[in-house]
């Protein structure tokens, strides 16, 4: 399976963004209210210059205590996003989610913001295809009865 067939089967591509002079404590809200992980930051032109997720936030609350929320967004996020493409596999995005240890992808197609893939979004995929050959294994072993 590649990204494009995920971000077709979501409900909704439409990207959480914000802005680098943001501060932490709108971010954090609007995480909140989203019910999200974490935020995109992009500047004017829409390019990618960050990414804001929970766990930099907690990090902020560690080095900075109670103050993390009068930061700026640009202060605590993280500035070298991992981004992955439309027709890149399944199987890649696992490899780079495990190995650097990041949960959430923002999907780039020439240049542009398209999408989001979430380590939500992988297990899910992966369950489904599991279920299909559960399903297909068992429709096999009853036919051959």
């Amino acid at each position: 399976m590649i990204v494009r067939t995920i971000l077709k089967q979501k409900a909704s591509n439409d990207v959480a963004t914000t802005s680098a002079d943001q501060l932490v404590a709108a971010a954090a809200k609007a995480l909140h209210h989203r019910r999200i992980g974490a935020l995109v930051v992009v500047d004017a032109a829409q390019n990618i210059i960050g990414i804001l997720s929970e766990r930099d936030i907690v990090r902020g609350l560690a080095l900075h205590g109670s103050k993390a929320e009068a930061l700026k967004v640009q202060d605590l996020m993280t500035s070298a996003v991992l981004v992955c493409g439309p027709d890149d596999s399944l199987d890649s995005l696992m490899g780079i989610m495990t190995n650097k240890r990041v949960r959430h992808l923002p999907v780039v197609e020439q240049g542009r913001l398209i999408g989001i893939i979430t380590i939500g979004d992988v297990v899910k995929s992966r369950l489904e295809d599991a279920t299909m050959q559960v399903d297909s294994l068992r429709d096999y072993v009853m036919a051959a009865r």
